[in-house]
């Protein structure tokens, strides 16, 4: 008996009990496909799911690992999803993908329409309900963000974890007990706004997140929970529109990255940004956020405020520049002292010379030699040894490393530009016939490079000068 290889593909936004849940997807699905398709016993089915992701794009691990099996031997018969809007709600998305399963002979099927793209109906039915979804997601976003837009002109304070040096309080307002309404503002707390001071001015006078914190932690200052401050936190406090007051400097800032700019340049009151989080808690892009005025007295100056988001995105170009084009094992190295990771760190450019770096213990980095008096690894004779040790391993386990190649040559390839294609057999060819697998790993990108120590080691750790891996 032939199997049919069908492919099912459920997605829901939310971590929710509400709505049609991944599992009702797939039992729907499943009771069409025995109905209409074929037997329970005849079907070879593969699920693919993804919870917790918007359908605005297809960045989403599930559905692109399936668009890999998709174009993989043997191909499913069909690929089958309970709404349409669980694959996309643009349109060009899901054209893109019809036009593909058409060219691979791959029907779909959509449980809950009803559409079926082996028959013409069924496809001309589909495209039209697509335009309507796209339709149906841009009218909700603008309804967000209209509604974003009226909160953003209140001023008021929306909840979650209140910065440092403020409180939230509830306030009411209303002509009368019929049209009160209940909001929140923030509200000083002066010794925490001196603590937030010093770390601007500290950090403006340093330039360094982790010399900002070994000052603030040496003269005993603490976080809200009593905790040591370190870079990660003072950088979430730094970016804070919140402590930034509402002045020309700061209007003409917001402006220039495209955000929603809902204030007057009082030079009084404190901004409060809207708009800056997803749902799961990573920052929206600049342009999407909406910047109003709170109802709270700003603390730092916009041309100061402004000095520092400068300073912070020029070391954040530096760090992404060496880790980009230099470092392959940053973050992945433990410390033999104390069990923290090490981390890719620049030295000074000397002339024309490529700029240098080293790996040093987190801890070290963070709270000084007196917390961890770690070695320094250098960074490129690091790097080079743990590429040499990978070409060790790679003829005992010969098969295993073709199979290494078409994965981190072309599957983990992190920029878009990089296809998704198998080995021709030219390459395998001259794979196997390579006298010394070491020279072709030195032909491979940075990323490449990265992804083949990943996948080598299970651990490495640095001890005294000294290296040891474990192998997975």
């Amino acid at each position: 008996m032939i199997a049919i290889k069908i492919f099912i593909y459920s997605r829901k936004s939310v971590y929710t009990g509400k709505g049609e849940s991944i599992e009702n997807q797939i039992e729907i699905c499943k009771s069409y496909i025995y109905s209409r398709i074929c037997d329970k016993s005849e079907a070879e089915i593969y699920l693919y799911e993804d919870e917790g992701f918007s359908a605005k794009d297809t960045n989403r691990p599930r559905f692109l690992q399936m668009l890999r099996d998709l174009r993989a031997e043997p191909k499913p018969d069909y690929l089958v999803c309970y709404r349409l809007d669980r694959i996309s709600r643009s349109v060009g998305d899901f054209a893109s993908l019809i036009d593909e399963l058409n060219r691979l002979g791959v029907a779909f099927v959509c449980v809950s329409e009803e559409f079926d793209t082996s028959r013409p109906m069924g496809k001309a039915m589909m495209y039209i309900a697509s335009v309507f979804a796209e339709l149906e997601r841009e009218t909700i976003a603008e309804r967000v963000r209209d509604n974003m837009l009226l909160l953003a002109r209140t001023g008021r304070w929306l909840g979650g974890t209140t910065p440092l040096g403020y409180s939230s309080q509830q306030i009411c307002e209303g002509a009368d007990s019929h049209s009160t309404k209940t909001l929140y503002q923030l509200v000083e707390l002066p010794d925490e706004l001196t603590t937030v001071r010093m770390i601007f001015e500290t950090y403006l006078s340093t330039s360094s997140l982790a010399a900002t914190a070994r000052s603030l932690n040496s003269l005993a200052m603490r976080t809200r929970k009593g905790r040591e401050f370190s870079p990660v936190t003072l950088k979430q406090i730094l970016k804070n529109p919140v402590y930034c007051t509402a002045d020309a400097d700061a209007y003409k800032y917001f402006e220039s990255i495209g955000a929603l700019v809902c204030f007057n340049a009082d030079g009084i009151h404190g901004l409060v940004a809207y708009n800056r989080r997803e749902r799961g808690g990573a920052h929206r892009s600049d342009e999407r956020q909406i910047i109003a005025e709170g109802r709270h007295d700003g603390c730092i100056s916009g041309s100061r405020w402004v000095e520092v988001q400068r300073l912070l995105n020029a070391q954040k170009s530096a760090h992404s520049a060496i880790h980009g084009e230099y470092s392959l094992a940053s973050g992945r190295i433990v410390c033999g002292r104390c069990g923290d990771k090490m981390h890719a760190k620049p030295r000074n450019s000397v002339g024309d010379r490529p700029r240098e770096y080293d790996y040093i213990c987190k801890t070290k980095l963070r709270q000084g030699k007196s917390a961890c008096n770690s070695a320094n690894l250098n960074g490129s004779m690091t790097d080079a040894a743990l590429l040499a040790a990978v070409s060790e391993l790679l003829p005992k386990a010969y098969l295993k490393t073709l199979d290494l190649l078409q994965r981190y040559l072309h599957r983990c390839a992190p920029s878009s530009d990089m296809t998704d294609r198998a080995l021709t057999d030219e390459q395998l060819e001259f794979a196997r016939s390579c006298a010394s697998l070491h020279s072709h790993i030195e032909l491979l990108t940075i990323y490449e490079k990265r992804r083949l120590i990943e996948l080598a080691f299970a651990q490495i750790t640095a001890d005294e000068y000294k290296i040891s891996v474990v192998i997975e």
